[in-house]
């Protein structure tokens, strides 16, 4: 299985200590670094998805357990939905695009680091904010922060063209990642569900 680049020094690092130690004879010390060598690679691992054919179609940017589905709060247009998706250190941590489009914004903002599952944490917390424009509808998806990811990577920028369920970054560790949906997009999830970037339907264009 494919491996994210910027696990490597993640994985390389307690391997090497690893094999050191049982090298000269410390066999029960180095039992955890390999299993911790072991963690890492599966956390960083990148798996190949193939996304739905269907053009009207939105799909979810990240692996998780959907946390919350909501209008979006005064002060914002309250026909936009969003959808929150909570990534716990066994899923997967790419990021993928819900549409297929243009990447028009791609805005990051320092902040704190709440429980990622936490309502404020989409306001208050340290996130990524790229603006995808499909041929049909405009979405915005965040790469949020949570207590214990410390950083978030993106790999497109501004004026980038992305295919849908296409990567394009990842969150190190325990993290959220939210997607806002127009009025012109039935909603196809609920809270609890669990759902996987790249391939799970989460929102169809209104006919």
């Amino acid at each position: 299985m494919r491996i994210a680049r910027e696990g490597f020094p993640y994985i390389l690092a307690p391997a090497l200590l690893s094999i050191i130690l049982l090298a000269v004879g410390y066999w029960y010390v180095a039992i955890p670094f390999g299993l911790l060598a072991a963690f890492m690679a599966y956390f960083f691992r990148d798996p190949k998805r193939d996304p739905p054919v269907d053009p009207n179609v939105i799909v979810a940017p990240a692996d998780g357990r959907v946390t919350r589905v909501s209008q979006l709060a005064p002060g914002h247009d309250n026909s936009s939905t969003l959808i929150s998706i909570f990534l716990s250190p066994l899923d997967v941590h790419i990021n993928r695009s819900p549409i297929a489009g243009k990447i028009t914004d791609v805005s990051y903002t320092k902040g704190k680091f709440l429980m990622a599952t936490d309502e404020r944490a989409s306001l208050v917390n340290e996130q990524n904010a790229l603006t995808i424009e499909g041929s049909s509808v405009t979405i915005v998806c965040k790469q949020i922060a949570g207590i214990l990811a410390r950083r978030i990577i993106c790999w497109k920028h501004e004026g980038e063209v992305v295919a849908l369920g296409e990567r394009f970054g990842l969150i190190k560790f325990s993290s959220r990642t939210d997607v806002i949906l127009p009025e012109s997009v039935e909603v196809l999830v609920t809270t609890g569900v669990r759902v996987k970037g790249g391939t799970t339907v989460i929102g169809r264009l209104k006919s």
